[in-house]
Parts: C-alpha cells; sequence; structure tokens
C-alpha cells in the first residue's frame, strides 16, 4: 500500500479577486520627494544623494506630474558641462527632465505591473488619480509585495 497525503479539504478560490485585492496602490510610496522644474541641478543632485533615490517626480504648483528627473539625466548636464569646459551650471532641470511620462494605475494589481515593469525596463511609475501625482510604484516595491504575497498564496 502506498503512502497518502491528505492536505485538509481545498477551499475554492477565485484566484482573479485574489489578484485584485494586491493594487498597487496598497504598495506605493505615498510620501514623495517631488522637484520643481525651476531647481537647479546641482538642488537635485543633492537631494537625491541625502535621500539615497535615484529620481523622482517633477510637479508644478497644482501638484500635476510634468516630468521624472533621475541620476541619469544629471549626469547628463555633468558631461554637456565638461565637454564645454564648464562647471556644472545653475541650469534648471527642465531641460534635463524626462518629460514624455508613462504612469501606471493605483487599481491594477502587483502581477500586472510587475510585467509593466518587465515590458518598459523603467525603475519607477508615477501614480496619478484627477491630474494629481498621488504616488509612484518602484520596482522594489514590487519585490516587497511578492514577499508579502508569498506569505500568503505561494507554495
Amino acid at each position: 500500500m502506498g503512502i497518502k497525503s491528505f492536505q485538509g479539504a481545498r477551499k475554492e478560490q477565485n484566484q482573479e479577486l485574489e489578484q485584485d485585492l494586491f493594487k498597487v496602490s496598497d504598495f506605493m510610496t505615498k510620501d514623495l520627494i517631488t522637484f520643481k522644474a525651476n531647481q537647479t541641478v546641482e538642488e537635485v543632485i543633492n537631494t537625491l544623494i541625502k535621500h539615497k533615490i535615484s529620481g523622482g517626480p517633477v510637479v508644478n504648483d497644482k501638484n500635476e506630474l510634468i516630468g521624472i528627473i533621475s541620476e541619469g539625466d544629471c549626469i547628463k548636464q555633468i558631461s554637456e558641462s565638461r565637454y564645454h569646459n564648464m562647471p556644472v551650471s545653475d541650469d534648471s532641470i527642465e531641460r534635463y527632465m524626462a518629460k514624455d511620462i508613462e504612469t501606471i494605475d493605483g487599481n491594477l494589481n502587483v502581477f500586472d505591473a510587475a510585467k509593466q515593469f518587465l515590458d518598459s525596463k523603467r525603475r519607477r511609475f508615477p501614480i496619478v488619480q484627477d491630474g494629481k501625482l498621488i504616488g509612484q510604484i518602484s520596482q522594489k516595491d514590487i519585490l516587497k509585495a511578492a514577499l508579502k504575497l508569498k506569505g500568503q498564496n505561494w507554495k
């Protein structure tokens, strides 16, 4: 006679419903460090280093998303200043920030968000609601969500 394994009664689960319980908005960062378009590259570099972040959203006075500035964008300015044999100038970040911004829906489940990260090669997505910036989800936030979900769903 072989060994039989009994795991108990199986509960009926609606997998789609479970996935919807883990939305981007549950894991996004809401307390963001934001920048203004008229800030200098030097100010942004100092903020990035101080807060140990690699970039952040650029907003106007109405908290509407107008761009994203990253370490790479700041490095472009440093490279240009060396090319022209000039010190890092007081240029505003408006010239260097990315303006073609992909956003992500806060109601999207984290599995679809993970796929969007893979497809786009982005490190972060801002979340906009009613035209206002309400948060940001990063690849690290998705990893944190995966660890939390593992304990509840994955075997």
